[in-house]
């Protein structure tokens, strides 16, 4: 697993992220923009390391590259876990998709790729709001579902 060994560890006030990406430049611009939200960032080297990481921590937010390994979309293994995995696994993140062949917070396009936002690498320069916007808006949500859920228990 990469990165120090301290740095793996995480306590209970930690807000664990989780990313995958290949390209080092946005590798480094979404670390950058994760560590000034407050979180404590993770990275996958490959395939296998994100699975053994995601199945260790509940992280709070999961960033992917589109092309994480892969030279399309569709060769994307970390992505394919991620949409094929139960939601009961996957529920406690907000997961992002980046990448070259979406439009920034395109509703259909993040429900195709069963995530909850994509972003277009040309507005890196507005990650920090962007991750801040996707885990607003699916808080929301999980915070109304839970609601729900708790009512329906009661009966």
């Amino acid at each position: 697993m990469a990165g120090n060994f301290e740095t793996q560890f995480v306590t209970a006030g930690d807000k664990p992220a989780l990313i995958a990406f290949s390209t080092p430049e946005w590798l480094d611009n979404v670390k950058a923009a994760l560590r000034g939200l407050g979180y404590k960032v993770h990275t996958a080297a490959t395939h296998s390391d994100f699975l053994v990481r995601f199945n260790q921590i509940r992280y709070q937010v999961v960033v992917v590259e589109e092309l994480f390994g892969a030279n399309n979309l569709e060769e994307n293994s970390t992505l394919k876990a991620l949409q094929t995995m139960p939601m009961s696994r996957r529920r406690h993140a907000t997961v992002i998709l980046l990448g070259n062949s979406f439009q920034t917070f395109a509703t259909m396009e993040a429900f195709q790729q069963s995530v909850h936002a994509v972003i277009n690498s040309s507005e890196m320069f507005m990650l920090n709001q962007l991750i801040e916007k996707a885990v607003a808006e699916n808080t929301l949500f999980l915070q109304s579902y839970l609601e729900v859920q708790r009512r329906v228990s009661m009966l």
